[in-house]
């Protein structure tokens, strides 16, 4: 086994994307526990490696932005040539990724045999569609590493200061039962991948009934479904905090609470890499696209048996056959059995 000693693993699409890629950063740091290791990750993901002990630098690549176009490019790639990387990682599989690591001079080039930039890779690991996300990324490694990698979770590290944000949150929402919470986070890029919106509030007056506190969770974009959602609640103890925390202050958050409830969204990654057990509802997507939760408590409410779906990889804005009967058909009595008895099986654990 060669003795990398300057890894570099580029990851620049979303959020959740990112997160299921700490795993094999993580494995990294074992198998070349001397090597230095940096991510390219784009503007909104950079926070998600602040404290993370796997992890040397950070290289920001805002290719929708500043870093827009070939000039960009260029730019990004000739701080990775000075940093003489003798590794690039690269589980994006985006022809941009392969040819920013081609021009960076790295001299090993590992990624999947679907990236579109395949031919720019020196080896390419089989991309197959029925394995998760994680156990895919981590197949990288079988290209240079002797013995099978062990299959982690993801992890990340809020700090001392993120911890002290929420306890003054709790305080300030006049959060009144901190040690039993539930978290919900209703938002997603993706329309027919987001339950709706009537389903989400009768759950949290179900939670509100068995005695817990509910925290709606999401960024800017989703403050105004969170705040209806409270509205429709009508309940004092359902708190919306959308907009209000960073993605280390929400996986704080996310830690102190009983559970997750969430569509196909980057949230249910979050709360993988704190230890919180998520309920994933799917509509529009199916988990055996590889992206489901990862934890060993998780759940997933779905539709099946429906004709139509999975309608698409991403999801989309409406549903192509005008009825979303995958989401319609999940009601919120269903879900909140299966949060309940998630809650209780762990209960009886400990």
């Amino acid at each position: 086994m060669n003795e990398y000693r300057s890894v570099v693993v580029i990851q620049t699409a979303f959020i959740g994307d990112v997160i299921l890629t700490l795993p094999l950063i993580q494995a990294v740091r074992r198998l070349y526990p001397e090597a230095a290791v940096d991510v390219v990750v784009v503007p909104r993901a950079k926070e998600l490696f602040d404290n993370h002990p796997d992890v040397r630098e950070v290289i920001v690549f805002d290719k929708k932005g500043t870093d827009r176009g070939l000039r960009g490019l260029r730019r990004i790639a000739g701080i990775l040539k000075s940093r003489s990387y003798d590794l690039a990682l690269i589980p994006h599989r985006s022809l941009r990724s392969a040819v920013l690591a081609l021009m960076a001079g790295v001299p090993v080039r590992v990624g999947f045999n679907r990236s579109a930039g395949r031919l720019l890779l020196t080896s390419h690991a089989a991309y197959q569609q029925g394995r998760h996300e994680i156990d895919r990324n981590l197949s990288l490694l079988s290209k240079i590493a002797v013995a099978p990698v062990q299959r982690q979770l993801p992890h990340i590290h809020p700090s001392a200061a993120d911890a002290e944000r929420i306890n003054r949150l709790l305080i300030e929402l006049e959060v009144g039962a901190p040690g039993k919470m539930v978290a919900i986070a209703p938002g997603t890029v993706w329309n027919t991948k987001r339950w709706l919106e009537e389903r989400f509030a009768s759950l949290a007056v179900n939670f509100d009934d068995a005695g817990y506190e509910v925290v709606l969770l999401g960024g800017q974009e989703d403050s105004g479904l969170c705040a209806e959602i409270r509205t429709l609640s009508g309940s004092s103890r359902v708190h919306s905090v959308a907009g209000m925390l960073t993605l280390l202050q929400s996986a704080e958050l996310l830690k102190r609470c009983a559970l997750l409830i969430c569509n196909d969204s980057a949230p249910m990654h979050l709360a993988a890499s704190v230890g919180t057990p998520v309920v994933a509802i799917f509509g529009a997507t199916v988990p055996a696209f590889g992206f489901g939760p990862s934890g060993p408590d998780d759940v997933v409410v779905e539709t099946l048996g429906l004709k139509c779906r999975p309608c698409s990889v991403h999801g989309g804005k409406t549903c192509p056959i005008k009825t979303f009967d995958c989401m319609v058909d999940i009601k919120y009595d269903r879900v909140f059995k299966t949060a309940m008895e998630t809650i209780a099986r762990i209960a009886r654990r400990h």
